[in-house]
């Protein structure tokens, strides 16, 4: 087995297989992925039918990036020769006195020359009567957004990845990172591999291989679920006549249109508890699952109906819930992605930031100081946690 190559990915979730195929546009064969489970497995986070695109966010810099996110996934729709974004508008939903304040996001989207329409309780009900709001509850409606096939997207990841020459391993774990100079040892139970260039993007288990480097960062580990509810009245919930869709508060609720399942998807954000890799299990959480169910009953009845089925996975988040996409501190050719459980949307994008992060020594497509890894919250003893973005 060839063991020396420019680069190697330690992880094939969403970014990880994004950052094998960009970067095997530009080494083929040179490029090394390692996955400890089999690919398109169901531990992490990037499984399941579906995830929201949108160009609504609270920062100006994380709307350009959205406005990033479409164009690659649209260079990656093209040699995969297959749709992977669907858009179908994205409604954001603001009550009255709400934890997410509705300017910080009107804000931002007129600060990027993003057109939106700002909706009231009554005029939402008319466009979607599957809602049922109080008059206090605002709506921010943007044309473009929808939702990535995510198993889809990440398989096509791969599967062009390795069209483009790739070596992609699964079921094989790093047992080591070894750096020496100019060259870095990656071992394996069965083989030690080398490579110039390394690319963390293991998610919830980032810190461990962080470890071998000499480094930790703070990560709240979640579990949470997704959803799929069997509907009575499944036909309003198409993608042609509904949206995705976010409340924006405390708790956080979002949801889906019909697609992957005869069943209609919604789910809490951050919405699980704490856990660890070792100590996750794959059971849904029945507090969790009942806030949602008690939230449809009041706000989505029309999407009441039995549990289809609930699926676990794992948010990896850093205290302020911001992106890690950096070099590693005395490391310049080893660099760690963590996507804070936001990120599939932005996934085919950072693989091309990595790529150039790997290949050029920077990103040339965008700025990344706010995702830098040695943001002070990052390495604080006890640094207080916002995940409500």
């Amino acid at each position: 087995m060839r063991q020396d190559y420019t680069c190697i990915v330690i992880g094939l979730g969403g970014i990880g297989s994004a950052a094998a195929y960009w970067l095997s546009r530009r080494l083929g064969a040179d490029l090394l992925g390692l996955e400890q489970y089999e690919l398109g497995h169901l531990r992490g986070g990037s499984h399941d039918h579906s995830r929201i695109i949108r160009l609504s966010y609270h920062t100006p810099e994380y709307v350009t990036l959205a406005k990033q996110a479409y164009r690659a996934w649209e260079m990656l729709e093209a040699e995969a020769g297959e749709p992977l974004v669907f858009r179908t508008g994205s409604l954001d939903l603001f009550p009255a006195g709400g934890y997410i304040p509705l300017t910080t996001y009107t804000d931002s989207m007129d600060a990027a020359a993003v057109p939106y329409e700002h909706l009231s309780a009554a005029e939402m009900m008319r466009y979607w009567p599957q809602f049922n709001l109080t008059d206090d509850v605002q709506g921010l409606f943007q044309s473009d957004g929808g939702f990535v096939a995510a198993a889809r997207a990440t398989a096509a990841h791969q599967r062009v990845a390795r069209d483009n020459g790739a070596i992609l391993h699964d079921n094989t774990l790093v047992t080591a990172i070894r750096p020496a100079h100019d060259i870095i040892e990656v071992e394996t139970p069965a083989h030690t591999f080398h490579c110039q260039k390394l690319i963390i993007a293991s998610g919830a288990w980032a810190n461990h291989h962080l470890a071998h480097l000499g480094h930790q960062i703070n990560l709240t580990v979640t579990q949470e679920q997704v959803n799929y509810f069997a509907s009575p009245h499944r036909e309003q919930f198409t993608p042609d006549r509904f949206p995705v869709w976010i409340w924006m508060d405390s708790p956080c609720f979002y949801g889906f249109p019909l697609y992957g399942e005869e069943a209609v998807k919604v789910n809490q954000d951050v919405g699980g508890d704490e856990v660890t890799v070792e100590n996750r299990t794959f059971e849904p959480n029945l507090a969790t699952l009942q806030r949602t169910m008690d939230f449809m009953a009041r706000v989505l009845p029309s999407a009441c109906g039995p549990l289809h089925y609930s699926k676990t996975c794992l948010y990896a988040m850093p205290p302020d819930r911001d992106f890690v996409l950096d070099t590693l501190p005395g490391y310049p050719n080893i660099a760690v992605a963590i996507g804070a459980g936001h990120a599939f949307k932005f996934a085919s994008l950072f693989g091309l930031l990595l790529s150039e992060i790997a290949l050029d020594g920077n990103a040339a497509a965008a700025n990344l100081t706010p995702f830098s890894f040695t943001r002070p919250i990052l390495h604080e003893a006890n640094p207080v946690k916002e995940f409500m973005i």
